[in-house]
């Protein structure tokens, strides 16, 4: 586990605007959206026989909201073809799902002003609950075309072999 360090000079929080998404062990072009890790934990509530005034609380199973990924629509079919992984319609009778291939690791790299990796999140086993190819079509917009994919997700945690880098002067 790497050793923090604290970079006296960082004052202002990183901003959200600069980041990429890994998967299969190189980066997916154009993602200009990622919706926010979210994790929550359900509340287990319990009393006691001998004290009818009081209920006690504790944690109970981990719940990790899904992630979404937004990008302009190219020629790239990462999106497509990750999708198609979980349901390929028309592929066959017992060949719809790719059982062995369809959940994937990403990684969602955060860089500061200066393009220095400062944050990294390591998501597991996600597969691809949605899919938007195109978005509304409309002759009078004036707006990219945007697909969307939304990630069921294992959980996540920090990938804490990223440092704090020095910042350039």
């Amino acid at each position: 586990m790497a050793q923090f360090t604290v970079n006296a000079f960082r004052f202002d929080p990183y901003k959200n605007f600069k980041f990429r998404v890994r998967w299969d062990g190189r980066y997916v072009a154009g993602i200009s959206k990622v919706s926010s890790l979210k994790r929550s934990i359900e509340v287990v509530e319990h009393r006691e026989g001998g004290d009818p005034s009081l209920s006690r609380k504790s944690p109970g199973r981990a719940k990790f909201e899904p992630i979404t990924l937004e990008r302009g629509v190219t020629h790239d079919t990462d999106f497509e073809a990750w999708a198609s992984a979980v349901w390929n319609f028309g592929a066959g009778l017992g060949a719809e799902v790719a059982l062995r291939s369809f959940r994937k690791d990403i990684l969602i790299d955060l860089y500061n002003e200066a393009g220095q990796l400062v944050l990294a999140y390591k998501v597991f086993r996600c597969w691809v609950s949605e899919y938007q190819a195109l978005p509304d079509l409309d002759a009078n917009a004036n707006a990219v075309a945007i697909q969307m994919i939304r990630l069921e997700n294992e959980g996540w945690e920090r990938d804490t072999d990223v440092p704090e880098p020095s910042e350039p002067g």
